[in-house]
């Protein structure tokens, strides 16, 4: 069972790259972030076309989150609990029904820049209420993976240029704590596993040539939970979509469980 993040930065944009990488790739599980779109103009028959289903959490404009499974998908639940006034589409999650049962969480992490200030503190209470559904799933002692742009550069080694982003709201002390925390109840972070650093990154931005330079950093994570990760198999980043025709800033990341 393949699985993959990937934060496309734009269905509209990713009109051509996006099938084309599934072509490619093939994954059977992809969660999509930032698809800016509600979900009635996701051009969901292009991908059915392909052999998805295909469920959306989208907003107008902004942020949206999808999954596209090639596998039979239940309990499809739309937004991260704890939070009833959050309007922002960022997590999705639903059970993979084939072989063993694995849950798939797909989230668009807030960025939370400018730090301090408002957008910070959004992006740390997130991440609390995210820590509170990972225990809740470790409770029940599920097969479950979470996977996307969580926006958060783990440790100096994901990054080209650390001393670049020490005031930056990705790297700040309390975002690396926070992603520890989650780390630290018993989740294993996939590539940071089978591909230690240095050089491994999966975000380069459009600017300053930083895909030319490869000045990039790794912010997009698959964390497996204990039962997910006995079924780990294979782990990989598909860097070359980055210097593709119209391209994402991110990458697609993908592992491979034992079904």
């Amino acid at each position: 069972m393949k699985l993959a993040t990937f934060n496309i930065n734009g269905i509209k944009a990713r009109a051509e790259a996006l099938p084309a990488w599934l072509a490619q790739a093939a994954p059977d599980v992809v969660c999509l972030q930032e698809i800016k779109s509600v979900d009635e103009a996701f051009p969901r028959g292009d991908f059915e076309a392909l052999g998805y289903r295909v469920e959306t959490h989208g907003q107008k404009g902004f942020n949206g989150v999808a999954i596209l499974s090639k596998l039979p998908l239940s309990d499809v639940r739309r937004g991260l609990p704890g939070d009833d006034a959050d309007e922002q589409a960022r997590w999705i999650e639903a059970v993979v029904d084939a072989g063993r049962p694995v849950r798939v969480c797909g989230l668009y992490l807030p960025n939370g820049n400018p730090a301090p200030g408002p957008k910070y503190d959004y992006k740390l209470a997130w991440m609390t209420r995210m820590e509170a559904r990972v225990r809740e799933l470790l409770a029940g002692e599920e097969h479950f993976v979470c996977l996307g742009d969580y926006n958060v550069i783990p440790q100096g080694v994901d990054a080209a240029k650390p001393e670049a982003w020490v005031t930056d709201a990705l790297f700040l002390p309390a975002s690396r704590e926070a992603f520890r925390r989650m780390a630290n109840l018993g989740l294993t972070d996939a590539v940071g596993v089978r591909m230690p650093g240095p050089g491994v990154y999966t975000f380069w931005d459009y600017q300053a040539g930083a895909w030319e330079r490869n000045n990039g950093i790794r912010i997009d994570h698959v964390m497996c939970s204990p039962q997910a990760a006995d079924r780990l198999e294979d782990v990989g980043i598909d860097k070359a979509a980055r210097g593709g025709e119209k391209p994402s800033d991110h990458v697609p990341v993908w592992v491979r469980l034992v079904a």
